[in-house]
């Protein structure tokens, strides 16, 4: 059980955080049909739960770093919608001011870093933001979040090797949604329960209900104290699934329909939804008032979005190096 108690808050907390993620990723894609959006897009539909349980645990100063299917995570660390929607267009405005796009969302006033599209090279990141949080002396911890397909890289098992040497407060996070980019998690690794990756170097590693944010919260909390103790870290392999395909560019032929459908029905917002009603913590017209607040959020932040400027071409020069006078930079 969680040492942070599960309350009415909590729950009408779930369902505004999860439906704030779905409706803003059904218009994401929506954009990106239109080609208002570019290059790759990878939606987090149908996975919202591995977050907003997460959520209820971690405090702000703690961080979070993740692969490329980042969009819900900047919404969940705080980073507002409008800059996150700006970011997707390519606009000044965005919280990597344009550059980064869809795949490489950054937020360091929210401790958000990242938004990475090298596969699994998140993983030893996570560990280095962890060091440094125990190298200054505080209690901060990261979550490192991965897919299942990133855990078949090398980068991994050295990671889990010095994570577990030195203690770092770190919870590394697998997301299996069961196919990576297409190919199932069956026909790629001869351990298919995942978390047992973490066992032999003595990290406490545990499957979770990734469908249900009560699991995740009881999971994430037990692993987050243990990280602020100095006992080292959790991996934790949250089952969930996707609604959608691995990107928008994905025919989805490697799954069934009925296999999808059986999925839809354990969606999350549902459940928590079901959930809130059964306990009488919010009535109909509460449910209409959310509704329409995130359906404002997203609209305002697409009209932020289509309104802010292109970044000037002098940008293709700043944010590469620390040094601002850095001498190999020419014109």
């Amino acid at each position: 059980m969680s040492s942070i108690e599960i309350t009415k808050d909590t729950y009408l907390m779930w369902y505004e955080s999860m439906l704030l993620m779905r409706k803003f990723e059904e218009k994401t894609g929506q954009l990106y049909g239109q080609q208002k959006i570019r290059g790759f897009c990878h939606l987090y539909i149908g996975q919202e739960a591995v977050l907003a349980g997460a959520m209820s645990v971690i405090r702000h100063e703690d961080s979070m770093i993740t692969a490329y299917r980042d969009h819900a995570h900047a919404l969940a660390k705080g980073t507002h919608p409008n800059a996150i929607m700006a970011e997707m267009y390519g606009k000044a405005t965005g919280c990597s001011k344009g550059k980064g796009g869809s795949m490489h969302m950054f937020d360091k006033e929210n401790h958000f870093y990242g938004g990475h599209g090298i596969v699994g090279g998140q993983i030893p990141m996570g560990a280095g933001v962890a060091f440094a949080e125990k190298y200054k002396g505080t209690d901060n911890v990261n979550i490192a979040y991965m897919g299942d397909g990133a855990v078949r890289q090398g980068a991994l098992t050295e990671t889990f090797n010095m994570a577990a040497l030195w203690k770092l407060p770190v919870i590394f996070v697998c997301e299996n949604n069961g196919y990576a980019m297409g190919t199932s998690v069956e026909r790629t690794t001869i351990q298919t329960d995942i978390y047992k990756l973490g066992l032999p170097y003595g990290i406490p590693s545990s499957p979770v209900d990734g469908m249900d944010p009560v699991a995740v919260h009881n999971a994430m909390d037990e692993a987050v104290s243990r990280a602020r103790r100095g006992e080292g870290p959790t991996f934790l392999e949250m089952r969930t699934y996707r609604f959608k395909g691995h990107s928008m560019s994905d025919p989805q032929k490697y799954r069934t329909k009925e296999e999808l459908e059986s999925y839809k029905a354990k969606d999350p917002i549902e459940v928590v939804k079901l959930a809130i009603q059964k306990e009488g913590y919010a009535n109909d017209q509460w449910f209409e008032e959310i509704d329409a607040k995130i359906k404002a959020q997203v609209d305002e932040a697409v009209k932020f979005a289509e309104e802010s400027p292109w970044p000037e071409a002098s940008e293709l020069y700043t944010d590469v190096y620390v040094q601002q006078d850095y001498p190999y930079i020419r014109d």
